[in-house]
């Protein structure tokens, strides 16, 4: 049972309560019980009122539950950026998604293994950063199984999720390698500058409820505004959360 629906139950079950007790104290309104008619209506209020404030407590708990959005980075891991930011992420909590090109995860087994037991998302980039939608076939599956490969050899789990090259796909490969793409809705292109100010600024201006915020974990400045990003909306009461969660909820 998710969690909203539970406290929707647990609402109607404290209006019912509320119903069930007033109409009790009107049953016995009139028994003797050694208050006057002007003390029973005292006690229903007082009575009504701590149910009322109950379940306004639970509506209260529900609205504010916080809105849940993904940070996600390209290209990785790199043996200069990679475990800094990892540092700062295990530091705030947070977990992240990373989509690694196959070639890099060869090279930094160590970092794809950190990646894996800190509970951060692994996905597949393909294995040498092409757009697949500009070869075979064949070429494309392999480019893409031979990451998987890589990657499970290190973490003993096969990849479930990728992000094609430049946001292009071919849906046919969806069914025939189970494999789903996972996009992104806020892009500050932090891949053309250096401008830490310029990546944050537009980040935290434009990210709402349920976005995958794109990044990438192989410049300083991208790991610095990463960092920064994920501080400013912390404050703002966002919960950080691995892609699939927004995409399975």
């Amino acid at each position: 049972m998710k969690k909203r629906e539970y406290y929707e139950i647990r609402v109607l079950c404290g209006l019912f309560y509320m119903i069930c007790l007033l109409q009790f104290w009107g049953i016995s309104f009139h028994q003797t019980d050694g208050r006057s008619p002007e003390k029973n209506q005292e006690k229903i209020r007082e009575e009504a009122q701590e149910v009322r404030e109950t379940v306004d407590g639970d509506i209260t708990s529900v609205t504010k539950e916080a809105p849940k959005i993904a940070i996600t980075f390209d290209d990785g891991p790199n043996s200069h950026c990679t475990g800094r930011l990892l540092d700062g992420l295990k530091k705030r909590g947070v977990k992240a998604t990373f989509f690694l090109i196959g070639k890099n995860v060869k090279e930094n087994p160590d970092l794809v293994k950190r990646l894996d037991e800190e509970g951060h998302l692994i996905g597949n980039h393909t294995y040498n950063h092409v757009e697949i939608t500009r070869i075979s076939d064949e070429e494309a599956k392999k480019e893409i199984t031979d990451t998987d490969e890589a990657i499970c050899a290190i973490t003993g789990k096969h990849v479930e999720y990728m992000r094609p090259p430049f946001g292009l796909w071919q849906e046919e490969l969806e069914q025939e390698l189970n494999v789903m793409p996972v996009m992104w809705s806020v892009d500050p292109l932090d891949w053309t500058t250096k401008n830490v100010d310029e990546i944050v600024n537009k980040v935290v201006t434009e990210a709402g409820e349920n976005d995958i915020i794109l990044l990438h974990d192989c410049y300083d400045s991208s790991v610095d505004a990463a960092l920064r990003i994920i501080d400013t909306l912390q404050k703002k009461g966002f919960e950080f959360v691995t892609a699939d969660e927004l995409i399975m909820d």
